[in-house]
């Protein structure tokens, strides 16, 4: 079985991916792979340089990411150009290697760690969705404890930049809730993992 797993920033998508990874799932991650796929010699960096310039590669051959991000970022139009570029590519790399792990072994839970899964229109991918949820005060709480100068507003801010919280919560087909204890977080991957098994 293919699943996506998302979440809010903050609310522990990570240690839930590692969790069900320390109890057999296949893990792919998305921003893993969007690094993988502007390496030196790969189609999507080759596509970057041709629609931004040279002027984006560092001197030995590799993407230069603050050059880029500075050109991207607070540009709506060249931020558009980039991700008509890097989403496709990594979108069908995930794929294909997702594939690649049910055809290894069609009973392993395959799972796809994607941030912002709801927002870029992937859910239909996967034949379901699980969300790490913590309400957001508690986000904003655990941002702010991870992220030393930043201040509530700079926090709600960047919670803000993704799709609320609640409405991930009310789209997934299955919820982990991350606000109590690791341990209530592991039963409840536990008891997840035993449930998508069975299907």
């Amino acid at each position: 079985m293919k699943i996506g797993l998302t979440g809010g920033i903050a609310c522990g998508k990570s240690t839930v991916a590692a969790m069900l990874a320390a109890r057999g799932a296949a893990l792919t991650d998305a921003d893993q792979v969007a690094r993988e796929v502007v390496m030196p010699g790969e189609p999507a960096l080759a596509a970057v340089v041709r629609q931004f310039g040279q002027a984006v590669l560092s001197a030995d051959g590799t993407l230069d990411r603050p050059g880029l991000g500075k050109l991207v970022f607070g540009n709506r139009e060249r931020l558009k150009e980039l991700e008509a570029i890097l989403h496709p590519a990594i979108r069908e790399r995930m794929q294909s290697r997702l594939q690649q792990y049910e055809d290894e072994d069609p009973d392993r839970l395959a799972v796809a760690d994607v941030p912002l899964l709801f927002e870029t229109g992937q859910a239909g991918l996967y034949e379901g969705v699980l969300v790490v949820y913590i309400p957001q005060p508690l986000q904003v709480e655990r941002l702010l404890a991870r992220s030393p100068g930043m201040t509530e507003e700079e926090a709600l801010s960047r919670i803000g930049l993704q799709m609320d919280i609640e409405e991930k919560r009310s789209r997934a087909d299955w919820v982990i809730d991350n606000s109590g204890s690791l341990e209530e977080t592991e039963q409840q991957v536990e008891a997840f993992m035993r449930k998508a098994v069975k299907r």
